[in-house]
């Protein structure tokens, strides 16, 4: 059985907060685009953490029996994006989130309340 949107955004989250990733922001975009219902941004403090934050995510998604689409700028440490087709994840370093600023770009879409989904910290 196929995932909702809503459960692989938790899943999602849930993985990345084990990784400790930091501000991780979902964003509801379903009615302002047609490539997703919500996007993930999350960053890690090196590239270290942000490819363990990947791979945790790729991995849970996989357990989970989701689809993964696709996996662009893995290897560079810096911007990770993995499309999950209803869920779009971006995985940045601490210096290209706030260069890129995507939470801004996008600041029309409501943000989602995954404060159930994270440990507190």
């Amino acid at each position: 059985m196929k995932l909702t949107s809503e459960e692989l955004l938790e899943v999602v989250v849930k993985a990345a907060d084990d990784k400790l990733a930091q501000d991780i922001m979902a964003l509801d975009v379903r009615g302002l685009t047609s490539i997703g219902d919500y996007f993930v941004v999350m960053n890690g403090r090196n590239e270290k953490q942000v490819a363990a934050i990947v791979e945790a995510i790729v991995e849970n998604v996989h357990k989970n029996k989701g689809e993964i689409k696709n996996v662009e700028g893995k290897d560079s440490g810096k911007w990770t994006l993995i499309d999950l087709n209803d869920v779009i994840v971006h995985v940045f370093n601490h210096e290209e989130r706030g260069y890129y600023n995507i939470e801004k770009l996008w600041s029309d879409a409501p943000m989602v309340d995954i404060s159930g989904m994270v440990t507190e910290q």
